[in-house]
């Protein structure tokens, strides 16, 4: 059994089957107790339905026209007492109760419709056409992938037999032509203040792969926006009239990241497998897969960590635990089994009466911290978080927090009187000490600034920036003293032109170096190849004094150098033992 949860409420006949999105804690009524909000979407013997649960008992309860696909609580006024609303949503329509009263019904915007398909159905209404050409030419605009999907009347004639196709007709012909999509995932955006009461927008996720921001006071669509999938979760961080980040688990197993201001995403991510839920932790985004594995990306879409399972996951949910600023990913597995993390370490487990399939944290009844579950036969079960609860060690291997050897006291030696002087006098002069500073710092890039102008002007830099001679020199002195060998190595960086015409002249001091040769003929340099020449240098000096060796590569027709290279010569050993 848990150390941290208690169990409070268990009803395994409850014959609650829904989905994950469709379930809510919110405060329906206004008052302190919170409830609990499913949307069940019914079976055989009853249609779907609309429940509200307070404490361990049914409150309230009533019939749904369609099958609901997600439900959240939002706020859509200022008034007083602040009472949420919630938006459920079933078909192309978003219900919006308030106090358990219908309070407004939002419709989607009508899909286009194909025009060939409205001038067939304009001709049957007028006899225009016989049956089985209407028959034809609706199944060729169905089989063409790239024309606007049929109509539920179209595809309805299509599926009809033969021998009731004219009286399919005859009674449908006068019925106006309608498409509309429907709605596959809901979430909210908070509009223009971050308070947990604050306004909130309706992001809406439809089966024809769009995404809409709806104004939560007029309800008119503020943003539309194209997805290249059909959206299953959706999550948002932010403040819409400030900055925002949607994130997007779409079908075909991507992940979208919509910021505001941009008609793409601005990231994406590819996942193995499809996801089964999608939580954002703080800056973190926690992704439940069906490969049964756990993964942690950041904000710019970097993998973080993962976690692979050997049980099946069911579902997942998020736990923000505000009274100790806790916040943990809750993972629901086939073993009727709960794991409660903290990033990838394991705080706690818990056992359940049957397999979860789905599951919510938050505030229930008058309970600040509760889990409530719905098992895969229809029950409930209701847990609640122990008031003492240890949220800082895990049970696994390698616990979180802090190493203990953070918390074991540094020698840190007692501070001497030069040490307290010191601080005194930057406490008194740390203005003018900061303005030498400033100032030191401004003549460092002033003279560097100075001398890299300097080595351009000069030709000293090892590559040529000239786009007529692109060349790269390179020298090294090889020997002991008093004879050594300057190999110098040349290079054309052009990656189509050859080179013709190149020297190379050597300057020293005639007095301590005495050269084999000081004017060196280049043949023609092949783009990317290396040319290297070897010359002789002998040291004449018996006082062990060095200087430097110049090397000019000049092109015939210029008179300026294109590389200029400076050859400092080390000291003869020959001379230093003498």
């Amino acid at each position: 059994m848990s150390e941290i949860w208690l169990s409070a409420h268990s009803d395994p006949v409850a014959n609650l089957h829904t989905f994950q999105s469709c379930i809510s804690l919110t405060n329906v009524y206004g008052q302190p107790t919170h409830q609990f909000v499913v949307a069940d979407n019914g079976n055989l013997s009853w249609p779907p339905k609309l429940k509200v649960y307070s404490g361990t008992s049914l409150n309230f309860e009533t019939n749904i026209i369609e099958t609901p696909t997600a439900i959240v609580s939002f706020y859509v006024d200022l008034t007083e007492p602040r009472i949420p609303a919630l938006a459920l949503a079933a078909g192309p329509y978003i219900y919006v109760y308030k106090n358990t009263r219908p309070f407004f019904k939002f419709t989607l915007p009508s899909l286009e419709i194909n025009q060939l398909e409205q001038d067939l159905w304009e001709q049957a209404k007028n006899d225009k056409i016989d049956v089985q050409m209407l028959y034809d030419m609706l199944e060729s605009i169905k089989n063409d992938s790239d024309a606007v999907p049929l109509t539920p009347l179209s595809s309805k004639f299509l599926q009809t037999s033969v021998h009731q196709r004219s009286h399919f007709i005859a009674v449908y012909r006068d019925n106006p032509l309608k498409r509309q999509t429907v709605i596959t995932s809901l979430d909210t955006l908070r509009k223009s203040h971050a308070d947990d009461d604050a306004i909130s927008c309706l992001l809406i996720g439809t089966e024809n792969r769009e995404l809409f921001i709806l104004d939560p006071e007029a309800f008119t669509v503020l943003i539309r926006q194209s997805l290249p999938s059909e959206p299953v979760f959706i999550r948002s961080t932010g403040l819409y009239d400030v900055d925002y980040r949607i994130l997007v688990a779409c079908r075909n197993g991507s992940v979208l990241v919509l910021k505001k201001g941009l008609s793409t995403p601005k990231f994406s991510i590819t996942l193995n497998a499809h996801p089964i839920g999608i939580e954002r932790l703080g800056k973190n985004i926690v992704i439940a897969t069906m490969d049964n594995s756990l993964i942690c990306y950041s904000n710019k879409i970097k993998n973080l960590w993962s976690i692979n399972f050997d049980n099946q996951i069911t579902c997942v949910a998020a736990m923000d635990f505000k009274a100790k600023t806790f916040k943990g990913i809750l993972v629901g597995f086939s073993n009727n089994e709960i794991r409660l993390y903290r990033d990838k370490f394991l705080i706690d487990s818990l056992s359940c009466p049957d397999t979860p399939a789905m599951m919510q944290f938050g505030r229930y009844d008058r309970e600040e911290s509760s889990l409530v579950v719905i098992t895969k036969s229809g029950g409930l079960v209701v847990f609640i978080l122990k008031r003492n609860a240890d949220l800082t060690q895990g049970i696994a291997t390698g616990a979180i927090g802090p190493s203990p050897q953070q918390y074991q006291k540094l020698n840190v030696p007692r501070k001497t009187k030069t040490f307290v002087e010191q601080t005194m006098r930057e406490r008194e002069n740390g203005v003018a000490m900061h303005r030498q500073f400033q100032h030191d710092l401004y003549k460092l890039r002033l003279t560097t600034a100075q001398n890299y102008v300097n080595a351009l002007q000069k030709k000293m830099t090892p590559v040529s920036l000239t786009a007529a001679a692109p060349l790269k020199i390179s020298a090294n002195v090889q020997g002991i003293g008093p004879m050594f060998r300057l190999t110098i190595e040349v290079m054309n960086t052009s990656n189509t032109t050859p080179i013709t015409g190149a020297y190379i002249m050597l300057v020293t001091n005639d007095n301590l170096y005495v050269l084999e040769k000081c004017y060196i003929t280049l043949p023609l340099l092949v783009p990317t190849l290396t040319y290297t020449v070897n010359i002789m240098v002998r040291c004449t000096s018996e006082q062990g004094i060095t200087d430097s060796i110049n090397v000019f590569v000049y092109v015939r027709g210029r008179n300026a150098p294109v590389l200029t290279a400076q050859i400092d010569m080390p000291a003869s050993e020959a001379m230093i033992v003498g």
